[in-house]
């Protein structure tokens, strides 16, 4: 690492700056010709927050995005050579008219502003052979999306360094769709000094308590302190969150509680809701978060236990938990099956049919079926949720950073590793926003954060430039009209999918969420997409049809966390009123996914055609609403496998993965297996089972031809350990 320009030469190239500034004053009149620019061109940086990319660094320190963070102290450097570059993505095509260069000590005395409409065929719009350091701002004429810094020649023998490289545009404002803004109604804010938080919780809570398919959509939200005598009851469609940057900045001396009081004490339907980066002292010493799927825990710190089942113990099917620190132990109790990553425990007390661990410090060791215990020291790769938090006063958008073999949480010890997004970066969108006006959002380079509410779209949300972040608060809820694709990702690095619903609409969609366009084939490696407590619903609410629920093509797609679910009950439902095929579809090379669960479909589940595919985690249970044998008869198999690695695949790993089935329209129906892979040295698959409820159907085998037959109405697992 270089050593920075002692202090007298800052001071003398310091002089250098202003002596150059002051002759350029004199040198060129305040003319009309002046006048004319300083009132055509803007003074917003819309190069600020957008994708920066670059020849070189100097070091891990000095990345690219630090020139366009809106950070004075930050700066990117590069290597100490000629020729260096430094880009901007500004995310659509844009009128330039001035740059404005903050240089550190070591500047460029000669370089050229260019832009491009593609990143790689480049028009000069402006250059110098006698740069002179300090704030340089060049008047520029061009039209691109790209913009950068091309740097012939150095001043110094060190590279080329930028605090700010700042890009303005004809219109006057940059972008026309605004940034930031207030966060609706239906996202409450709290501090400590707040009055009447219990009764206001109660009244949300009450409202939603039994709203399983409700429209109500809310996000409580507490900045950071302490708040004393706290019971925040959580029910449908509600997130509740830290303010911080670590969960110990919002502490509560009380408790987030689920449980299932509104259903008779049975917690396999509490669905659809959230707790994030909060620190607990729960009154009695344990917390409960008796959930089934899609209600993620997350970021939380419980100074005590956390109980996973319901007040009486009464049926469980969940659940997952990432990114946490629980001091006390850990009671799953009633819980069938859960998935723990990237956590400490302090103790892990018991197991129905399934749970898995992978890098969670404190996990029971590896011993399934006896207990059920599947146990990975470490997650191959994993990145935290992006998540909102406040900056004194300012709201930004951490995003983690990628981590690999991770193990143990992210905070408490030291700064998170990652970078912060202001909300001037994001479309706000609120109930009412038209799919147009989102896409021509995203065309100008801006991050989406959904506030809680219902999005009917009319035409597909394409995500299209790297790195974007599309984060929901509040289960917000976007539905497709028309038989649309509610959203697509291009074949782009680094795009992140966090916190929402998609909900299909009554006329059918051949996909509702697709990640990469068919035949993708970029390298994701370094800069995965991921997408994570992403929900998918097809009917429940009212008719939905869809052929695919996701349909992963990108390589390296990161899915943590997503529930994919045809409705079995609620409105709009019947095996020919909700129909949907696959529920997850992966084409995609090198995907990994961490805590999966895919529930109903007619055909298959997963269907994995990709290769090197990992899975740490499953849950499944097959169609309730299977009127006969014949109509789950896949050509000479006795029904669809819940997961299916196709034939071409040569390499594949999965842990801790489990099927269930519960034919109430026939139990006399059979399935040969719950999983069909490959039998090949690359394809392999550990601690699977199935499962019959009360003989409502069985399985012949666990994994092709291979495990024992569920049989009778005993409900207990056939298991094997390991196949090959």
């Amino acid at each position: 690492m270089r050593p920075h320009v002692n202090d007298a030469h800052r001071r003398h190239l310091g002089l250098i700056a202003l002596l150059s500034v002051l002759l350029a004053l004199i040198a060129v009149p305040a003319g009309p010709l002046a006048k004319a620019h300083a009132a055509a061109c803007g003074t917003t940086n819309v190069a600020q927050g957008k994708t920066a990319t670059a020849s070189s660094t100097e070091n891990a320190g000095t990345a690219a995005s630090n020139a366009v963070d809106g950070n004075a102290g930050t700066r990117w450097s590069s290597a100490f050579s000629d020729p260096q570059w430094l880009q901007v993505d500004l995310g659509s095509s844009q009128t330039i008219c001035e740059v404005v260069l903050t240089w550190e000590a070591a500047y460029a005395s000669s370089y050229q502003i260019q832009v491009s409409a593609n990143g790689t065929d480049w028009t000069t719009v402006a250059s110098t052979t006698t740069g002179a350091g300090g704030t340089e701002t060049r008047a520029a004429s061009g039209t691109g999306r790209y913009v950068r810094m091309n740097g012939t020649a150095r001043h110094t023998q060190y590279g080329y360094s930028l605090w700010e490289f700042a890009v303005h545009t004809t219109d006057g404002t940059g972008p026309q769709i605004p940034g930031g803004g207030d966060l609706g109604p239906n996202v409450l804010v709290f501090d400590p000094s707040t009055p009447n938080i219990q009764a206001k919780l109660d009244q949300i809570f009450q409202q939603q308590e039994a709203a399983q398919f409700g429209t109500g959509r809310y996000a409580l939200l507490f900045k950071p302190g302490t708040y004393n005598n706290i019971n925040a009851n959580i029910g449908f469609y509600t997130s509740i969150a830290g303010l911080g940057l670590s969960p110990d900045d919002t502490n509560f001396n009380g408790d987030v509680t689920v449980d299932a009081g509104w259903f008779n004490g049975n917690a396999t339907q509490n669905f659809w809701r959230s707790a994030e980066n909060l620190a607990l002292n729960p009154v009695s010493g344990t917390d409960r978060w008796a959930v089934a799927q899609a209600a993620p825990f997350r970021r939380m710190h419980v100074r005590g236990g956390l109980n996973l089942a319901p007040n009486g113990y009464g049926w469980a099917s969940g659940g997952y938990i990432a990114d946490s620190k629980i001091d006390g132990t850990v009671g799953p109790y009633s819980q069938q099956q859960w998935y723990t990553r990237d956590s400490s425990v302090g103790g892990w007390t018991n197991g129905v049919w399934n749970m898995a661990f992978s890098g969670v410090q404190g996990a029971p060791a590896q011993s399934f079926p006896n207990p059920p215990y599947t146990t990975l020291d470490t997650t191959p790769v994993s990145r935290e949720k992006p998540f909102l938090y406040l900056d004194g006063s300012d709201y930004k958008v951490f995003v983690p950073a990628k981590r690999t073999n991770a193990r143990g949480t992210t905070w408490g010890a030291g700064a998170p590793q990652g970078s912060s997004i202001p909300l001037s970066q994001f479309y706000v969108v609120k109930p009412g926003a038209t799919a147009a006006t989102i896409n021509a959002a995203l065309a100008q380079g801006l991050n989406l954060l959904f506030t809680p509410g219902i999005y009917h779209v009319d035409q597909t949300i394409n995500v299209n430039r790297a790195n974007t972040v599309v984060l929901g608060l509040g289960l917000a809820t976007i539905i497709p009209d028309n038989g649309v694709t509610a959203m697509k990702v291009a074949d782009v690095d680094g795009v992140k999918l966090a916190g929402f619903l998609i909900d299909a609409g009554a006329v059918n969609s051949p996909v509702l969420l697709q990640v990469g366009p068919q035949g993708a084939a970029a390298d994701h490696a370094a800069n995965p997409t991921t997408v994570q407590d992403v929900f998918i619903r097809i009917g429940g609410a009212g008719p939905g049809k869809a052929t695919t629920s996701m349909e992963v093509n990108s390589d390296d797609t990161i899915i943590d966390h997503t529930w994919i679910w045809r409705a079995d009950h609620g409105a709009g439902v019947g095996w020919d009123t909700n129909p949907a095929d696959y529920g997850l579809r992966v084409n995609g090379d090198d995907v990994l996914a961490t805590g999966l669960f895919v529930e109903h479909f007619k055909k298959y589940d997963v269907q994995w055609s990709g290769q090197n595919g990992r899975t740490i985690f499953f849950q499944n249970e097959k169609a309730y609403d299977a009127p006969n044998q014949a109509a789950i008869q896949n050509g000479a198999t006795k029904g669809w496998a819940a997961y299916k690695v196709d034939d071409s695949v040569t390499t594949h790993e999965a842990w801790g993965v489990g099927s269930y089935c519960n034919f109430t329209s026939d139990p006399t129906i059979r399935m040969d297996h719950g999983f069909e892979v490959p039998v090949k040295s690359g394809v392999k698959m550990h601690d699977v089972l199935v499962v019959s409820l009360g003989g409502m159907g069985q399985y012949d085998h666990v994994i092709n031809s291979t495990g024992a037959a569920t049989s009778g109405t005993s409900t207990v697992p056939s298991n094997v350990v390991s196949f090959p």
